[in-house]
């Protein structure tokens, strides 16, 4: 069974900076072809791609984050991080981290392309 686990949520004033951490655990088989991202739901508003990385690594960014969030990887697959700074009240969300197996070249900002997903961490940003 398969365990993405976030962490590093919290509330921050408008212009703070948060990283969040995702773990993949329980999960044995190659990472070669692994792509994960970052979705984030608020209330009353349908979830959105943030950022992800696909198996050769190539990023992208939902526009609204360029410049401000900066999405990594650890050299074994093991973490996924998100890194945001210059935070503003419209970040405010429950963000969640995706992941497939054979992220093969699946789009990577949609989220039908993911089928584990991690419980979420909360961001609040006030101003």
């Amino acid at each position: 069974q398969v365990h993405l686990r976030e962490s590093g949520g919290g509330s921050v004033q408008s212009g703070g900076s948060l990283r969040l951490s995702c773990v993949l655990s329980e999960y044995e088989d190659t990472r070669y072809y692994l792509g994960w991202g970052w979705f984030r739901q608020s209330p009353g508003k349908e979830r959105e791609a943030v950022a992800a990385i696909g198996s050769t690594d190539r990023t992208e960014y939902a526009d609204s984050v360029k410049g401000r969030f900066t999405i990594s990887q650890d050299s074994n697959k093991d973490t996924l991080y998100l890194q945001m700074n210059n935070l503003q009240p419209e970040d405010t969300a429950m963000y969640y981290c995706a992941m497939d197996p054979r992220m093969g070249g699946w789009p990577l900002l949609t989220s039908s392309s993911y089928k584990f997903w991690g419980q979420g961490t909360q961001v609040s940003v006030s101003l």
